[in-house]
């Protein structure tokens, strides 16, 4: 097979020549993957061939060692392993030749594919020497191969975790990047792939910045590559800088005064690209001593390990006017386009994270630059205005901009509906959005919205919904947080009068021509449902009222049946909000006795149309519509039985779809809504549904975080089905118990690994809290005897790990109680033996945690009523 001519054909115009030369490389690869590895290696290699060819090769090369997907990059990886080693060696000699080719394009996919090599046999102690001859000589290399071994060094760094690499090793690495970004290094294509290369090395460099002298000369070297000649390396080099803040914080005292003078030289005169890098270094201070700070108001001891140095208070006036400058580098035209990040936004997002990191202090910092350009003819001074406005109200104290908001609030209203401008009116809503998400809701001293201007906003705001789509679409935000104020407001909301009148706008809303335009129609729903969820009983008779209008709105989504492809989208995004809708409504009018009554005359057309909307097949639909079923589950309850045959086979389908796990996750939740609301009359299903769950369990394919609801689920199904759960015990348990064990190892190894031990944790204890439950007062519960020494193992190991969070406290002292509840006396005896059992228990009755405490107390009368027997 001439590889080189089907490379090149792989890339051809014409399509079926394209299809056959990929079909030819596919089967070469499934028939003699050494071969085929090797072939593309030699092409890559070879100058003599075109540079096309060469970059195909090295790209697929690169796509046979690793892919995104889990279990599939585990395959790819052991698959290179099982190679012979003398087609490993000869492939790896390729790919360092190739390191120093002519060819560029040739030289920057090999860099890649020779770091995906290292990730894998780095961690498994082979290509031991690869450092070792990418380092030999490296400063007597020509510039070009002395590039691409310096763009290799920051791939590898990339692919391999620190604990692969001796601290040899690391200092090599580091000696070499640093001195390919020294000032005295003439080539600036070198310069700039070592300073790309220590962005991705600076994890590495932990004892590096332990040490005063090499960390003094990393940070001079960084520091002078930002005042490089080249904008890629200025930017790199800030890039550098940003990446230091977040992970040597605690180093960085010695160096602020110079790295103030720096980012405040580039914010004002560099370009964009590296501008915003310099804005970037101080938002990611302020992350830093914002994570710091939320430790010691949770924990007076003070929880963090790192102290805050407070670099954000004490560049505060120097600060503060540099972002307020760039509140007025407005771009013409940044509301049109989702997602443009420029300058002033980047201002002005790290004005808003000043306010939080230092809360009051920066009000007065602020205030003068407002008042001076709030009411300025160019609207440029008029936006910067509002937004330094906006930008402050999360962080300081309510007392602090009460009185400030006071006064604004009446200019804002105006601005919104007079000011010519549409940039300013789209900054002005929404920053009464954010005056609404801050300063208004139950817990305030003094509301800042009152009887005297309360017509006036909704009157304003309900006219700004008019105005353009990203005007109206900040209005409808602000709407939205309105509503969330007035949540726990009791009986009587001070919406309600408007509530009809609300609801109304925000359906034409929906139907404006334009409402695909900068998320409008999906910020009217967010509003209306938010408007819905939050309103009083005086208005229930209002959201029922909604029920057809909405169902109407659904139905026709459904009727238009031939869609074209392109609207096909349009069509499920749009059902996917009325679903959405429906689901709040419902929850809505089931929470009370009343109006539940009155809505089960809508149930079965609603059930009808869901079920319809899953027929259409697509999986966005497929999340909102099983959302909302759900919830009519709930409100229901054990009439939703009637709607079990015809939607078994969707809820199959959704516990089935591993792709697209949110959708899995979600599934389950549902079912055990419906267990919970048809009970025992869920038994005809549940054979299929445990398959299922089974299978997703012991699927390496499935997301981590569907496992802890899954587990969850098989206690909602004992709970429901009682002891006919047994035909499942000799399925679930072990599996309940292997990952009980599993949870064990993984505990501590990270904050993110922790929070999901514990999710894990809590998903298996309520299967046991089910299964226990579900198995209470019947003749079988001997079944469960054998499995509770493991159980009070399990709990005894949470217990002595000591990183357990509230959440999982409070359902282990509950299985505690379940065990003992359920086996009695069989269970007695053997909590009596356990020491940490007891300790466990006192810990919780003593806990300040009231629901925690009254599980310890149930538990305990529950133990010693087994005791007792």
């Amino acid at each position: 097979m001439e590889v080189t001519q089907v490379l090149l054909n792989a890339q051809a115009i014409d399509g079926t020549i394209r299809k056959h030369a990929e079909e030819s490389l596919k089967q070469f690869q499934e028939q003699d993957l050494p071969l085929f590895l090797l072939s593309l290696s030699r092409e890559l290699a070879n100058e003599e061939r075109p540079v096309e060819s060469r970059k195909l090769a090295g790209l697929i090369l690169k796509n046979a060692l690793d892919a995104k997907e889990q279990h599939r990059k585990l395959d790819l990886v052991q698959r290179w392993l099982a190679l012979e080693t003398s087609v490993k060696t000869q492939i790896k000699m390729c790919l360092l030749q190739t390191l120093s080719s002519p060819v560029s394009d040739a030289r920057s996919t090999t860099s890649q594919v020779i770091a995906k090599v290292a990730g894998i046999e780095l961690p498994q102690k082979q290509w031991q020497e690869l450092i070792g001859s990418l380092l030999s000589n490296i400063h007597q290399l020509p510039a070009h191969v002395k590039q691409a071994t310096l763009e290799t060094l920051g791939y590898l760094c990339e692919e391999v975790s620190p604990d692969v690499m001796d601290q040899d090793q690391v200092n090599k690495i580091l000696t070499a990047v640093v001195q390919g970004m020294n000032a005295s290094e003439g080539n600036n294509d070198v310069r700039l792939a070592a300073t790309r290369a220590l962005y991705n090395a600076l994890g590495f460099a932990q004892a590096n910045f332990s040490n005063d002298m090499e960390r003094d000369y990393i940070m001079r070297v960084v520091c002078e590559a930002t005042l490089s000649s080249e904008v890629k390396i200025r930017q790199a080099a800030f890039e550098c800088l940003v990446s230091i803040s977040s992970t040597y914080y605690e180093k960085l005292a010695p160096y602020m005064q110079d790295i103030f003078t720096i980012t405040a030289k580039a914010v004002r005169e560099d370009q964009e690209p590296v501008a915003l890098q310099a804005i970037e270094f101080w938002s990611s201070i302020c992350d830093e001593e914002i994570d710091i700070l939320e430790d010691y108001v949770g924990d007076f001891s003070g929880d963090s390990d790192i102290p805050c140095f407070y670099f954000i208070k004490q560049a505060l006036p120097a600060l503060v006017p540099m972002l307020l400058e760039t509140l007025l580098k407005q771009e013409e035209d940044q509301e049109q386009e989702d997602g443009a990040w420029n300058i002033a936004m980047a201002g002005g997002t790290c004005l808003g994270l000043v306010a939080r990191t230092v809360g009051d202090d920066i009000v007065p910092l602020v205030m003068p630059f407002i008042e001076e350009n709030i009411t300025k003819p160019d609207w440029r001074q008029r936006e910067a205005a509002t937004y330094a406005f906006g930008s402050i109200l999360e962080g300081p104290s309510a007392n602090k901009l009460t009185p400030i908001v006071n006064v604004a609030l009446t200019f804002m209203l105006s601005a919104l509906t007079k000011d010519p401008n549409n940039h300013v009116k789209d900054t002005t809503a929404w920053t009464l959005g954010r005056i609404f998400e801050f300063l208004h809701g139950s817990t305030m001293d003094t509301p800042i919205i009152t009887p005297a201007n309360c017509q006036q906003i909704i009157t304003v705001l309900l006219q700004s919904m008019k105005d353009v789509p990203n005007v109206a679409e900040k209005a409808c935000g602000a709407l939205y947080f309105l509503a969330q104020g007035y949540e726990d407001f009791g009986p009587s909301s001070p919406l309600a009068p408007f509530f009809q009148e609300i609801v109304q706008a925000l359906l034409t809303v929906t139907h404006r021509a334009d409402a695909g335009e900068s998320r409008l129609r999906t910020a009217a729903y967010e509003a209306l449902n938010e408007v819905v969820r939050c309103s009083s009983e005086e208005t229930a008779s209002m959201v029922l009222q909604l029920v057809p209008v909405i169902m109407i709105e659904l139905h026709k989504t459904l009727e238009g049946q031939k869609v074209a492809s392109d609207e096909i989208e349009r069509q499920s995004e749009l059902q996917g909000l009325l679903c959405g809708c429906l689901q709040v409504i419902i929850q809505k009018l089931g929470s009370s006795e009343p109006t539940k009554y009155v809505f089960m005359q809508y149930a079965d057309q609603i059930m009808g149309l869901f079920l319809r909307v899953f027929a259409c097949r697509s999986a966005t639909v497929h999340e909102e519509a099983m959302l909302a079923i759900g919830a009519l589950a709930y409100t229901t309850g054990p009439d939703f039985a009637k709607y079990m045959p015809e939607f078994y086979k969707y809820l199959e389908m959704g516990l089935q779809n591993f792709e697209e796990y949110q959708i899995c996750a979600v599934t389950v939740g549902v079912v055990g809504d419906i267990c919970r609301a048809i009970e025992d009359k869920v038994l005809p299903y549940c054979d299929g549904i445990m398959t299922q769950l089974l299978k997703d369990l012991s699927s390496n394919q499935l997301h981590r975080s569907v496992k802890p609801p899954i587990f969850s689920c098989f206690g909602d199904i004992a709970l429901a089905i009682g002891d006919n759960f047994e035909k499942y015990l000799m399925y679930a348990m072990p599996m309940i118990q292997s990952a009980a064990e599993m949870s064990v190892l993984t505990a501590g190894a990270d904050d993110e690994m922790t929070e999901y031990t514990n999710s894990l944790r809590n998903g298996i204890l309520e299967a046991y809290s089910g299964i226990f439950q579900g198995f209470k007062n019947s003749p079988k519960t001997q079944l469960l005897i054998s499995y509770a020494p493991h159980i009070l193992q399990f709990l005894d190991s949470i217990y002595m790990g000591k990183d357990m969070d509230e959440v999982v406290m409070k359902t282990a002292i509950g299985v505690l109680g379940d065990l003992a509840d359920t086996l009695g006396s069989n269970a007695g005896s053997l909590i009596q033996q356990s020491q940490s059992c007891r300790d466990f228990l006192n810990e919780c009755l003593s806990s300040e945690d009231n629901l925690i405490k009254e599980s310890a107390e149930w538990a305990k009368s529950a133990i010693s009523r087994a005791i007792s027997v």
